[in-house]
């Protein structure tokens, strides 16, 4: 059944029910025409017959010649039937007279003719009785008059129309075979007509499925120069086209995608119904960290302040801009309606991680208020001091010398605030300049605690230096940055440490790294403030300090210079037990 959907059988069929109806009009009008021919013919000459035998019988006194002669000129097919006076005076069919003469007269041709004395003709089918060489009969009749231009009888010649039945079979026949061999050759041209017709057809077919498959460089051949030809070239370059337009989609897609992947911020594409359609990798960190924020089994998909932002874009179409918390972050967002002509189909929300912003600006706060604070002392005792100097309050020498070294004091003081801020500046800012040189890690180790060993003779604390590292064990670094960090862990050390106590310097091995241990067992600091002694102006309790109390950056210095070597720095401490802080430096 394929074949009569496909175009083969489509063309095939209609060329072929074309053909066999013009044929069947043809059959029918030439059948038509050759009947009328053959019996218009024989009724000619007929008549002509009918008309020459009366002739003669009028001419010729002697009866009896003038039939002789009648029958002579009268050959088969064509037989004659004399009448005269109601007599049948001679037949030429002996054999069937008696029928032929019933049929005769069962017609009204004998008694137009001797009304009218006019020639008549009459065809008429056979009765039960008549001769089986005859289907049907053509006669004509023709009046024989006298001298008085009287009708005296009658010649009938009749002829059987079986001989014209035969031809119209026979042609008939022919037809049906020239009908028949017709439509043969038309389903041969049919099937090869549509053949070259439908093979390019069929090749286009495949490459079109080709082409849906997603194979878009599939090419057709080009057969010929016509339509077909012209369609196979117009669809070989849809299919360029149609790659060309899908590899530019695709790439603004990868593009697209490198964009949404590459950004900070968090962007979701939600539909009517606040379903998520695209997110890209910080706004699913965003959506899991939320997911895995709440408890219980009924976790909600999206916090209840995002959707209620959503909920208001798709309500009023405007831009809708707020704040949310989530798992302990802060975030902006901002939800923009998505227009689908003239209605909105959803919305976009940028989510902005604002957390470090927010500590950023406490720590600017911070940082400002604990300037404040820091410089507010020195500034009071110098402004108190000066005071009193302008008041001639000191009355001795000695008082006015007092004076002043707390007011130069103070000034130090002030002094190594504001340097150890330009300092950790330029650190945090990345203008750091590192001079690196190979150095001996003992000698090194050794001569930075001997600088405190000579500051300490009035002190009682004991300080020494350990090592598993050989003498020859050099490291890659800036001596005076590495002095600086050893400076001031030594100095927090030492301020930490009660009388009686010890600090030791340890050097060792750790895989890549030469680990330093600066340990003391002073007041320690307490665990909830170690994870913060590494930010600018932390302290611990001012309590636990002996002497001077520092500013608060030097151990966020330290931090900065360690890094800048690209090495780690961590701190280990217990209360009343003692403090360890060990960094590394890559070897």
């Amino acid at each position: 059944m394929r074949i009569w959907r496909s175009v083969v059988g489509k063309l095939w069929m209609t060329i072929l029910l074309l053909v066999s109806f013009v044929l069947f009009i043809l059959t029918i009008l030439l059948l038509e025409f050759f009947q009328n021919y053959h019996v218009e013919e024989v009724e000619e000459s007929l008549r002509y017959e009918a008309q020459k035998s009366a002739s003669i019988l009028e001419e010729h006194e002697d009866l009896e010649m003038s039939i002789q002669i009648v029958a002579e000129i009268l050959d088969d097919p064509v037989h004659s039937v004399v009448e005269m006076n109601d007599d049948i005076i001679f037949y030429s069919d002996e054999l069937s007279y008696s029928d032929t003469m019933q049929s005769i007269s069962s017609s009204q041709s004998m008694d137009r003719v001797y009304e009218n004395g006019t020639v008549v003709q009459d065809e008429f089918p056979s009765g039960d009785d008549f001769d089986n060489r005859y289907n049907n009969i053509m006669v004509v009749g023709a009046p024989i008059t006298n001298d008085e231009g009287e009708t005296a009888g009658a010649v009938y010649v009749y002829q059987s129309l079986e001989a014209i039945q035969q031809t119209t079979e026979q042609t008939t026949r022919l037809i049906i075979l020239a009908a028949a061999i017709a439509i043969i050759l038309t389903t041969i041209f049919a099937f090869f007509l549509s053949t070259r017709i439908t093979a390019p057809l069929r090749k286009m077919r495949e490459g079109a499925f080709e082409v849906a498959r997603g194979k878009f460089d599939t090419k057709v051949p080009i057969l010929s120069n016509d339509e077909i030809g012209e369609l196979a070239t117009a669809f070989n370059q849809m299919g360029r086209q149609l790659k060309h337009h899908l590899d530019a989609l695709s790439q603004e897609k990868e593009q697209l995608s490198s964009v949404l992947s590459s950004m900070a911020d968090g962007v979701i594409t939600f539909n009517k119904d606040s379903t998520v359609l695209v997110s890209n990798p910080p706004a699913e960190r965003f959506l899991q960290n939320w997911y895995n924020e709440q408890e219980g089994y009924t976790k909600l998909a999206l916090p209840p302040t995002l959707e209620s932002l959503i909920t208001r874009v798709m309500q009023t179409n405007e831009e809708q801009v707020g704040e949310l918390e989530v798992n302990g972050r802060s975030y902006a967002a901002i939800i923009s309606p998505l227009y689908s002509g003239e209605s909105v189909r959803g919305a976009v929300a940028v989510l902005r991680d604002m957390t470090e912003e927010r500590k950023l600006e406490t720590l600017r706060k911070d940082f400002i208020a604990n300037v404040s604070h820091e410089l507010r002392t020195p500034i009071s005792m110098l402004q108190g001091y000066s005071e009193a100097i302008i008041d001639d309050i000191p009355q001795s020498d000695e008082e006015r010398k007092d004076i002043a070294r707390v007011i130069y004091d103070e000034s130090l003081r002030m002094g190594r605030l504001v340097n150890e801020l330009l300092d950790l500046a330029r650190m945090e800012a990345g203008h750091i300049v590192l001079n690196k040189e190979e150095v001996p890690v003992n000698e090194f180790s050794t001569r930075v605690l001997s600088k405190f060993e000579l500051g300490l003779n009035d002190e009682d604390i004991k300080m020494s230096y350990q090592t598993t590292l050989d003498d020859h064990t050099a490291i890659h670094i800036d001596p005076d940055r590495i002095e600086q960090v050893l400076t001031n862990l030594l100095d927090n050390a030492i301020r930490h440490t009660k009388a009686d106590g010890s600090i030791t310097i340890k050097t060792q091995k750790d895989q890549h790294y030469i680990r330093f241990d600066v340990i003391d067992n002073g007041v320690g600091i307490p665990e909830d403030d170690l994870p913060f002694i590494f930010e600018r102006f932390y302290k611990a309790d001012k309590a636990r300090t002996r002497g001077r109390a520092g500013t608060g950056l030097g151990l966020a210095i330290v931090k900065n210079l360690i890094e800048a070597h690209k090495g780690k720095i961590k701190a280990e401490s217990k209360v009343d037990e003692g403090t360890v802080f060990s960094f590394y430096l890559p070897y």
